[in-house]
């Protein structure tokens, strides 16, 4: 009988560790994931920022290059991580809003602002990234 009951007890506390350590890597992915997304978002925001300051006419190499650069670079890598670390239904508004965003950056200037240009894509990206990390 203490045989039996040994083994049920040490059966019940490895099922326990183990439920333990489903929640603690769950918990730990989602934590990966919230950096990532936070991570892009950065990213963007800088992206956003090399937009406004960038001049009617440059060159590569000049300063305002020098800064976009690697500012596009850091967009591109953190759009990739969130291909790699978050939900499939992530990437989509993830990769629009990327493109957008180096558009603004790299091409002439069209009617209507950066903003209302860009809203649309951070908009949608937002929201499905706020409901794939809930």
């Amino acid at each position: 009988m203490t045989y039996l009951t040994q083994r049920t007890t040490q059966r019940a506390a490895d099922r326990a560790e183990e439920q333990r350590r489903v929640a603690a890597r769950a918990e730990e992915r989602r934590a990966e994931q919230i950096r990532t997304v936070l991570e892009f978002i950065r990213c963007a925001l800088e992206a956003e920022g090399v937009a406004h300051a960038r001049p009617p006419q440059w060159e590569v190499g000049d300063d305002w290059y020098v800064t976009a650069r690697p500012a596009m670079d850091g967009l591109r890598i953190a759009e990739k991580s969130i291909e790699l670390l978050c939900a499939p239904g992530l990437h989509s508004p993830t990769t629009a809003y990327a493109r957008a965003l180096n558009q603004v950056v790299w091409q002439e200037r069209e009617e209507g602002s950066l903003a209302e240009r860009l809203e649309p894509f951070k908009a949608e990206f937002l929201a499905v990234a706020r409901r794939s990390l809930t």
